[in-house]
């Protein structure tokens, strides 16, 4: 690439990052709910193929939203500088590029659920804008080009009228020339290269300010972090019981009991996470019922809440994994909700609808059963965090969360399976999605050295909604052995436990398995977690010696 072909690139970075900036400060005037790059974000997320996905969720676990944000700025780093580079060799080309984006970009803010028209306006006025900026920066570009050349050819000419005339006398004296006087197109060369760089700079530097007052004014738009704040949950009906000091067992890496709400694991399809005021949410039984529901979040908080602990878990969970994690939530038992509505007698799936347009098909006879499936508003003690669901979204025991953890929800729906199907559903994962029983080794890590003798290992295990009886494990291929159980919070939480094995020196390997309250042992058989939860034995490696 040549000097000038690199100062058309960073004409191109420019001008798309100053269209970036320039919609993300139109959509906080127009329609804040449809960010164009949270648009295309969350259609980048719905059209990823499934494997694709998996591997992400298995590379990255929680941070694979940040991984699929480096990711569009690679793209659209490298958009820009194709953008920038066309548009100097061929008038239009990268105008053109940047305007079909653009035209994607409102396409996708007009798709997002509660969007409307007014979605397409930010990304295309800022394609405009960034398209007259490119054309305007690269034709700059030209003229800087031109003028150097014209100043250039006019310095070659002067030189070669002054040249010595062939039957000159080599030996002659040559009569004492005057200094060349700097040429004006020269001057003009050097103006025009200080017009492109000024208006560069001046381009990026507004696109800064631009990205600064974008954020603040969406900040200040958005009521919902200071009235989250601002919310004050109310006091149980009925309180989760005291843990007691036996549940929770003395030993250096084992998990705790109840997970830190900053490190509970998140998994979602959400780009950005939803920021909903509570003031306006509203929840709606509709589909298959006798009288549809509509409740508010005044509503809500004031009917007799629970507070229970409840582990909840990812499917896409692989074994030994860490998308699990146990907290306090505290709710409103979504079985009192729908008896409101009287459900159909032959329903049998309740579909919710996330306010990102997210959905997920739970059976209905979890959701009126005896178990504390609720929508819940608190956690570990706090209103919701916005990143799981604030300022409400379900949680149901022994589900995993594809089917049953809707966050942000505002609509459920009742219907049949036959007739309705959920986000996963349509990419190949089951209709219904029990926990399975598993159990992990916490500690000692993988690969860990210790000295020969007794080991203590320990980890957790869950079986939700069922509960654990008994833990074993087994060194290398000998005989399974007991592991000590701490005492159970309930059936719908996981177990700590802890075993003691005599280990000789050399490499050995150690598993783990746990039994339900049924008397049903962990699945041995490795199953990978697509399409109904991981299967498997946990087994970590340790050198002894």
């Amino acid at each position: 690439m040549t000097r000038t072909q690199g100062w058309a690139a960073v004409a191109g970075v420019v001008a798309v990052a100053v269209t970036a900036v320039a919609g993300q400060l139109l959509a906080a005037l127009f329609s804040p709910e449809a960010s164009p790059i949270s648009a295309v974000g969350t259609i980048t997320i719905d059209v990823m193929p499934q494997p694709l996905k998996e591997w992400a969720i298995d590379t990255f676990g929680t941070a694979d939203k940040l991984a699929l944000v480096v990711a569009m700025v690679l793209v659209i780093g490298v958009l820009a500088v194709v953008a920038g580079a066309g548009e100097y060799r061929r008038r239009y080309t990268g105008v053109a590029l940047i305007v079909v984006f653009s035209a994607l970009g409102a396409a996708a803010a007009v798709s997002r659920p509660a969007a409307g028209a007014a979605a397409a306006i930010a990304p295309l006025l800022a394609g405009a804008a960034g398209a007259l900026l490119l054309a305007g920066l690269v034709n700059q570009l030209r003229l800087s080009v031109q003028e150097a050349q014209a100043a250039q050819e006019a310095q070659e000419a002067q030189k070669s009228s002054v040249a010595p005339a062939a039957h000159e006398a080599p030996h002659a004296p040559a009569a004492p020339q005057a200094p060349a006087a700097r040429q004006p197109l020269s001057a003009g060369a050097g103006m025009q290269r200080r017009k492109f760089l000024g208006a560069t700079a001046v381009s990026a530097a507004a696109g800064v300010v631009g990205g600064l007052v974008s954020g603040s004014l969406r900040q200040a738009q958005s009521a919902a972090t200071a009235l989250r704040s601002a919310v004050q949950l109310p006091r149980p009906a009925s309180g989760s019981k005291p843990i007691p000091d036996a549940a929770t067992l003395k030993l250096d890496g084992i998990s705790a009991l109840v997970t830190d709400t900053d490190t509970f694991y998140r998994i979602d399809t959400a780009f950005t996470v939803p920021r909903i005021d509570p003031t306006t949410w509203r929840l709606k039984v509709t589909g298959m019922v006798e009288q549809e529901v509509e409740i508010d979040f005044g509503q809500l908080r004031a009917r007799p809440l629970i507070e229970r602990y409840i582990t909840l878990a990812c499917v896409s969970n692989p074994i030994g994994g860490e998308l699990i994690g146990n907290a306090k939530w505290l709710g409103w038992p979504i079985r009192d909700l729908l008896a409101q509505a009287s459900p159909a007698a032959d329903a049998d799936m309740v579909l919710s609808t996330s306010a990102d347009g997210w959905t997920a098909g739970t059976p209905l006879e979890v959701l009126t059963d005896n178990r504390d499936a609720m929508l819940a508003i608190g956690m570990n003690d706090a209103p919701l965090p916005f990143e799981h669901g604030f300022p409400v979204r379900m949680v149901v025991p022994g589900l995993y969360g594809y089917v049953s953890a809707t966050k942000w929800v505002t609509e459920l729906k009742v219907t049949r399976f036959a007739d309705d199907v959920a986000y996963w559903t349509t990419r190949g994962w089951a209709a219904r999605g029990p926990i399975k029983t598993s159990s992990r080794i916490d500690t000692p890590r993988n690969g860990a050295n210790r000295p020969p003798g007794r080991l203590r290992l320990g980890g957790m295990a869950w079986s939700q909604h069922v509960g654990i009886r008994a833990v074993e494990v087994k060194v290398d291929d000998g005989e399974w052995q007991p592991a000590e159980l701490a005492a159970a919070i309930s059936t719908d939480t996981w177990r700590q436990w802890v075993a003691d094995v005599d280990l000789e020196p050399g490499e050995r390997e150690l598993t783990v398995r746990a039994i339900d309250r049924n008397g049903d042992v962990q699945i041995g058989e490795f199953a990978p977690p697509i399409p109904s939860g991981a299967t498997g034995y946990h087994s970590i490696t340790v050198q002894i010696g």
